[in-house]
């Protein structure tokens, strides 16, 4: 699809803007024999003057700078004048203050401009950094194919990457990847399924996905604390502490996605640590409430792995530097401890998880909905505005396991859990919650 046409597809209006200066001329900066043909032969067919065009656009009713790559000019790839295109459109959204979105089609760095062609990938880093730093979100889309060095940089380095099904996606394109390689790694469902990619649209339904991303991430005004959810259950309060390990267990208590569906009007989810690891027992993403988007991290009652851990504090850094209010949902038995979870990182993702939290500019809501173990589950609790329903329990350790750290034989598990003062009511008199929440009828 030609990049006017993708822009018609997802857009209601696209007013295109040019970088002071022409298109490149004659064989370009590193004297390439027949490089001006060849874009001469590019703009014909394509009428184009380069591989990029940027402009202001609105989508679905929001404004937004959008970008579009024109894979037919020379393989969508990025030289010198495309660099200029791609600056001018950051600093146009820096200035404008609003989203900027990429429909990424490309091959990579153009070879025909040597080293000048890949310095490119500095200036669109650059530029990106400085949009971070103003607090703008970068959505990318990725057409097909999306490789090389627009992969790297506008593609994989957006806060939110969307793919079309079947795109061919990665560093390394088609002609220069091992002969032995597994194809279904370069795809966008295989970077889904690698926690790169955070949703694959079907192009009927990109329009609309692009539009509620941009409601999800326009932000006014400073950020609101996130409400406290309400509790889905009428369980009444444990009077042992084993009580409350039991009901915290109990297979038909409420688990995480009840309480996002509940909370959220809408909710888009951001998927994967960007290291290659997906944990499916942490939800995280953004969603809508009342029109006020709030990010979200919420464990749904297994062990939370490294992967986990990492995607958490991927939403809330993003959320802090977006200025969305955070709302975090406790329910683990604990930190994965198998050797796997140690080789992949437990200890520095968990840290990632607590340093982002600590550093927070933004206000964090978390409720505990279900068990509380040790400091898997702590990390993602906010100091200070942590509430509790019910049938939560939070301790420094699961009674089992203090138990056998205390060598003390399992007859003795239900009176450890009692010392260990983790029912609802004894994290509020202890002060490491704020409150016991109840259900809607019970206040």
């Amino acid at each position: 699809m030609p990049a006017r046409d993708a822009i018609a597809a997802v857009t209601e209006d696209f007013t295109e803007h040019r970088p002071a200066g022409g298109p490149e001329t004659g064989d370009g900066p590193i004297g390439w024999a027949g490089y001006g043909e060849s874009r001469a032969r590019a703009a014909a067919r394509t009428g184009e003057e380069e591989s990029v065009l940027h402009g202001t656009a609105r989508v679905v009713g929001r404004s937004c700078v959008l970008v579009a790559f024109e894979f037919g000019f020379l393989g969508g790839s990025l030289g010198r004048r495309a660099g200029d295109r791609l600056e001018a459109a950051y600093a146009l959204a820096a200035e404008r203050r609003l989203p900027l979105v990429s429909l990424v089609a490309t091959g990579g760095s153009r070879m025909q401009e040597g080293m000048i062609a890949l310095t490119q990938l500095q200036r669109v880093a650059g530029a990106s950094a400085r949009l971070r730093a103003a607090g703008l979100p970068q959505i990318a889309v990725v057409r097909d194919p999306a490789t090389g060095g627009g992969w790297a940089t506008l593609g994989a380095g957006a806060d939110v990457v969307l793919a079309l099904p079947g795109a061919q996606t990665g560093f390394a394109g088609s002609r220069v990847r091992p002969a032995d390689a597994d194809p279904f790694a370069y795809t966008a469902e295989g970077q889904w399924a690698a926690g790169q990619v955070d949703a694959v649209v079907a192009p009927a339904e990109l329009r609309r996905t692009l539009g509620r991303w941009l409601a999800a991430l326009t932000v006014t005004g400073p950020a609101r604390p996130a409400p406290v959810p309400e509790a889905l259950s009428a369980t009444g309060l444990p009077e042992t502490g084993w009580d409350a390990v039991e009901q915290a267990r109990a297979a038909a208590r409420p688990r995480a996605g009840a309480y996002l569906d509940a909370y959220f009007d809408d909710r888009l989810a951001l998927r994967g640590d960007r290291c290659g690891g997906v944990d499916p027992g942490m939800l995280c993403g953004v969603g809508l409430r009342a029109g006020r988007p709030v990010a979200y991290a919420a464990q749904c009652g297994t062990a939370t792995r490294p992967a986990g851990y990492r995607t958490a504090a991927r939403v809330i850094r993003l959320a802090d530097r977006l200025g969305l209010p955070v709302l975090t949902l406790i329910d683990t038995p604990g930190a994965a401890n198998d050797a796997e979870a140690e080789r992949t990182g437990a200890g520095a993702a968990i840290a990632e998880v607590f340093a982002a939290v600590a550093g927070a500019r933004v206000p964090v809501t978390s409720l505990v909905i279900g068990e509380g173990g040790s400091g898997g589950a702590l990390a993602l609790a906010a100091p200070g505005n942590t509430h509790v329903t019910a049938d939560s329990y939070f301790s420094v350790i699961a009674p089992e396991l203090a138990a056998a750290i205390l060598k003390r034989g399992p007859e003795e598990v239900h009176a450890t859990a009692g010392q260990l003062r983790l029912r609802p009511q004894d994290l509020v008199e202890l002060g490491v919650a704020r409150s016991v929440v109840g259900p809607a009828s019970g206040g």
